[in-house]
């Protein structure tokens, strides 16, 4: 089912992850895909063009994909002619997106926060961007796609002179960690005690963010 056009997905980095992981490798890889389970894992797991590098086991992508069909945006596929059953994304269907605008979104969920330029350059596999202005446009696009707002731009770091965009699949909780990431791998011109009050905003979020799954968990069962 497709959702409607100002409902928002609400993922956790690991769905983040494997989806963005299926979305690519259907492109750069397509005669591999659908994959398997263990070809997802060692995707996710790859330490080559992704931000942050993780360390998943199979049990938590096994529990990321099962949230991700329920939700329609991955389906597994069976058969005579798969000895193991494989998986395969919707999330140009489900999202409304072109080309252009799936590459954009799909490099910015496997390497974090991106400049216009690191986006064109990373995504040479996925999509070719014939000019920085395409980028910018797709990423305008998604800014405001159909009520929905899939991506975001971030304040500017000290010493750095262009933007950089993030995607809002992880909801404005998934923002402020970066915030704080950057803060903390930065020159210092923070005080601890802002610091601190962003750490306390984002355990703030944490929390809004577990609440809102437990409702919809407890929604859920009221239709099984």
């Amino acid at each position: 089912m497709e959702l409607n056009d100002r409902s928002l997905p609400v993922l956790s980095a690991e769905e983040v992850r494997i989806l963005g992981c299926l979305v690519e490798k259907e492109l750069t890889t397509p005669d591999n895909y659908p994959l398997t389970l263990n070809s997802l894992l060692a995707a996710c797991n790859q330490k080559t063009s992704r931000e942050p590098v993780v360390e998943f086991d199979a049990a938590t992508v096994e529990l990321g994909l099962r949230s991700l069909k329920e939700r329609g945006f991955v389906r597994s596929v069976t058969g005579a002619e798969h000895r193991v059953p494989k998986f395969k994304h919707d999330m140009p269907f489900m999202l409304r997106l072109n080309p252009a605008q799936t590459a954009v979104l799909t490099v910015l969920m496997l390497r974090g926060p991106q400049t216009v330029g690191e986006i064109r350059g990373r995504s040479e596999r996925v999509y070719s961007f014939g000019s920085l202005d395409e980028v910018a446009g797709a990423l305008t696009d998604l800014k405001d796609l159909n009520g929905r707002k899939l991506v975001m731009e971030l304040e500017r770091l000290p010493g750095t002179k262009e933007p950089r965009f993030a995607h809002l699949l992880s909801g404005e909780d998934a923002i402020a960690i970066v915030a704080v990431a950057e803060i903390e791998r930065g020159s210092g011109v923070f005080r601890g005690e802002e610091l601190g009050a962003l750490r306390e905003e984002l355990q703030e979020l944490r929390n809004e963010v577990a609440t809102l799954r437990a409702e919809l968990i407890e929604f859920r069962k009221q239709f099984d």
